[in-house]
């Protein structure tokens, strides 16, 4: 009997363990996420595009709120040719599942588009990181969404 107890127990310590130890490594994840994604902020106030193509994947696909779909070349071509007055992320929650994270906000900003056209947009957002084999978190898919005021 005091065996069995001894083995419940020692069960139960182990199981506690690992809960705790994937907690503190999702709240890891979230952190990292999150800071990527202020990084990728700081890109378009500074209208700076090469500080975010390190954070996309090569097969980076997105998804814009006109529903064109463009590759990582075509978004960093567009990225360098949208010019930003003001930018900002509201609401923004990262969610990790081990190697995936979702990330999502609210992207707001005024400027002026690739043709010139002025910008005033409010968008939500979603994008999905991955943690690659090289242990680099990068950005494979992004989705926007307007939101109507």
């Amino acid at each position: 009997m005091k065996r069995s107890l001894t083995w419940c127990f020692l069960g139960l310590v182990l199981l506690a363990s690992a809960a705790w130890s994937e907690a503190q490594e999702t709240a890891g994840t979230e952190q990292t996420v999150t800071a990527l994604e202020q990084k990728w902020l700081q890109s378009q106030k500074t209208n700076n595009p090469d500080l975010v193509a390190p954070l996309l994947a090569d097969k980076y696909v997105n998804t814009s709120s006109e529903g064109k779909v463009s590759d990582k070349a075509k978004f960093l071509a567009d990225a360098k040719a949208t010019k930003y007055d003001s930018v900002d992320y509201e609401n923004v929650k990262v969610t990790a599942f081990h190697d995936t994270a979702i990330a999502t906000g609210d992207f707001i900003y005024k400027g002026t588009d690739p043709s010139g056209k002025p910008l005033d947009v409010h968008e939500r957002f979603t994008d999905t990181w991955v943690k690659m084999p090289n242990g680099k978190w990068q950005c494979v898919a992004s989705h926007e969404s307007p939101v109507k005021m």
